[in-house]
C-alpha cells in the first residue's frame, strides 16, 4: 500500500468512527424502556389535595410539607437517579371533585404514584381511580378506617396512611380524661353531619364508660349551627366535668369560645381535627387554656428530627408546621422509601413495597403497617397553654 492511499484510508477510517458516534448519540437521546415507552428521568407523583373549600388549611398544608420533602429528596440525587415530578391539583375539598383529580392524575399526568388527600370523603372519592388504575395512594390525614378496607372488609390493595385511625386516638382520649385528668363525668359534643366526629364520638364514649367514667350528656350539632350556648349551659347543669369535642378546628373555636363566655372553666379534649392556626385566631388564646387534643406530632417535641423539620419548613414557609404539614412531609418520604425498597418505580412494586414497610422513621414517629394498611405508632397528648402548644407525653395504643 502507496502513501496516498495510507491517507486516504485514514480519512475514511476518521469519518466512520465519526458515523458510528453520531448514531450512538442520536440512540441515546431516544432510548426507549422496554415496553415501549420513553425513558424519562423524573418520576411523576400526583397531588390531589384540599387547596379550598371547608379543609383547605388541611390540604394546603400536606401539600407544603410533601413539596418540602420532594425538594429535599431532589436535592440529594432524588430516587433510583431520577428526580420526583410532582404535579399538584385541587380537590376543592369535595368528594367527587377528588375523583376526578386523581382520574386525571392517573390517565392524563400518567403518574406513578398518588399523595392524597387529606380528609376522609376525599380520599374516599380517590380510592376506587387507584385501585382500577393500580396505582398506589397515600393519604396523609383521612382518618376513618373504611379508607383501607371497603364495605366488604376486604382490604383496599392499592390504599394506604400514615395518620392513625380514628378509634386509638379516641381510645387514647378516654383514658387521658379519667387517668391523668381524673375526670368521671364527661360530656359529648360532636357534629351530626361528619362521620370522622361520630367515629370518634362513639369510641370515646365506649371507653370513658368502660373505664368506669360517667356520660352525663351527648348532644350532636350540625356543621351550619352559630349559637352552641343552650347545649353547653344544659352540660354545665349536668355536672360535665369534661366536654369532649371530637369535630373541625373552626367549629372547636367558636364552642370553646362561648363555653368560656358561659363561665365553663372545665377542661375540654379533642382529637386531630383541632390542629390548625386558625384555632387560636377564633376561639382566642385565653380561652383555649386548659384544653387538650390527640395529634399525630408536636412542633414541641424535642426529638432532633422534629427540629430539623421544623427549621427547614420554617425557612422554605415563614411559618410553624402543623400536624398535617408534618404527615404530608412523611407521605413523600415514605413513598421515596417503598421506591427504593421496590428498585423500582412501577407502580405495582412500589404497593408491593409500601405493604413491607417497617420501622420507618418519620417526624410523626416511627411507622410500621399492619395488614390493613394501618400505621402502628405513637399518638401525642397535646395542651394548649396562651395558645401555643406543649407536649403533654406520647403514648402507644395497646388494647
Amino acid at each position: 500500500m502507496g502513501k496516498g492511499q495510507g491517507y486516504r484510508g485514514l480519512r475514511l477510517a476518521s469519518l466512520a468512527l465519526a458515523l458510528v458516534f453520531l448514531v450512538s448519540a442520536v440512540a441515546g437521546c431516544g432510548q426507549k424502556q422496554e415496553g415501549g415507552g420513553q425513558a424519562s428521568n423524573t418520576i411523576k407523583v400526583g397531588i390531589n389535595f384540599e387547596l379550598t373549600g371547608n379543609a383547605a388549611t388541611y390540604g394546603s398544608h400536606c401539600r407544603d410539607g410533601i413539596l418540602l420533602a420532594i425538594e429535599e429528596i431532589n436535592k440529594s440525587g432524588g430516587v433510583l437517579n431520577k428526580q420526583l415530578e410532582p404535579k399538584v391539583l385541587d380537590n376543592a375539598s369535595k368528594q367527587d371533585e377528588s375523583t376526578n383529580v386523581a382520574t386525571k392524575l392517573a390517565t392524563e399526568e400518567k403518574v406513578k404514584a398518588l399523595l392524597g388527600p387529606a380528609t376522609t370523603g376525599c380520599t374516599l372519592g380517590a380510592a376506587p381511580v387507584a385501585t382500577e388504575n393500580k396505582i398506589p395512594l397515600i393519604t396523609t390525614a383521612a382518618t376513618a378506617p373504611s379508607v383501607t378496607v371497603d364495605d366488604n372488609g376486604k382490604v383496599r390493595d392499592f390504599v394506604f396512611r400514615v395518620c392513625f385511625i380514628d378509634p386509638p386516638q379516641a381510645i387514647m382520649g378516654a383514658r387521658f380524661a379519667y387517668n391523668d385528668l381524673k375526670v368521671k363525668k364527661a360530656a359529648i359534643y360532636y357534629d351530626t353531619g361528619n362521620d370522622y366526629s361520630k367515629g370518634l364520638y362513639q369510641n370515646f364514649k365506649d371507653e370513658f364508660t368502660k373505664l368506669g367514667g360517667q356520660i352525663v350528656a351527648e348532644e350532636g350539632f350540625s356543621s351550619t349551627d352559630e349559637d352552641f350556648r343552650p347545649t353547653l349551659t344544659k352540660f354545665k347543669q349536668n355536672g360535665a366535668e369534661l366536654i369532649y369535642i371530637p369535630a373541625y378546628y373552626n367549629q372547636v373555636g367558636k364552642i370553646v369560645s362561648q363555653a368560656r363566655e358561659l363561665k365553663i372553666d372545665v377542661p375540654m379534649l379533642g382529637a386531630d381535627g383541632w390542629d390548625s392556626p386558625d384555632l387560636v385566631k377564633i376561639a382566642g388564646a385565653q380561652a383555649l387554656n386548659h384544653t387538650y387534643f390527640t395529634n399525630h406530632y408536636s412542633s414541641a417535641d424535642p426529638s432532633s428530627k422534629v427540629q430539623e423539620f421544623i427549621k427547614a419548613y420554617k425557612a422554605k414557609y415563614g411559618s410553624e408546621p402543623d400536624a398535617f404539614a408534618a404527615l404530608g412531609y412523611d407521605a413523600a418520604y415514605l413513598l421515596k422509601a417503598a421506591i427504593e425498597k421496590a428498585n423500582s418505580d412501577d407502580p405495582v412494586a412500589i404497593k408491593d413495597a409500601l405493604a413491607q414497610i417497617k420501622d420507618f422513621e418519620g417526624v410523626t414517629g416511627k411507622l410500621t403497617f399492619d395488614d390493613k394498611h394501618n400505621p402502628m405508632k405513637e399518638i401525642s397528648i397535646i395542651e394548649l397553654k396562651d395558645g401555643k402548644q406543649s407536649l403533654v407525653k406520647k403514648v402507644m395504643y395497646t388494647e
